[in-house]
């Protein structure tokens, strides 16, 4: 599975609703697959934020480490989620860390340097993306202690 593969499980996320299949087509041509078993890990909390990822297959544990050093799970995410989303926006330091649930766990990576480069040449995508993301944020915050 790759691209238009990938693409159908894009349609799926939120964050790329509103885009054509031509637009996810372009996403998707940025991205690399990777491969990872239960427990490896995918981005390091405190790392540098420089890309996305999209699941398109198995679970992914995010596990924040608290001052005193202890860590502990916060939640799961699986086929369709994306994480490290936050990255496109501000490419800030990673606020938790991810890491294989599943063996043969598949994720997409976008990388930010490539995605900025995408959002000059079609302005939509950027335009659509962080609509989504801002609406999203917007959702989170008022809910927050609901």
């Amino acid at each position: 599975m790759h691209e238009e593969d990938l693409t159908q499980v894009m349609r799926r996320v939120e964050l790329f609703r509103g885009l054509s299949q031509a637009q996810l087509q372009r996403i998707a041509n940025i991205s690399a697959r990777e491969v990872y078993g239960k427990g490896d890990t995918i981005c390091t909390q405190g790392s540098p934020g420089d890309r996305m990822y999209i699941i398109s297959h198995g679970q992914v544990e995010v596990v924040v480490r608290d001052r005193s050093g202890e860590s502990y799970p916060v939640l799961y995410l699986g086929q369709g989620q994306v994480v490290g989303e936050m990255a496109l926006i501000d490419q800030g330091v990673r606020s938790a860390s991810v890491i294989g649930a599943d063996d043969n766990t598949i994720v997409y990576s976008i990388p930010n340097e490539d995605f900025t480069q995408l959002c000059q040449t079609d302005t939509a995508i950027g335009y659509v993306m962080m609509r989504n993301l801002a609406q999203d944020l917007s959702f989170k915050l008022r809910h927050r202690d609901s």
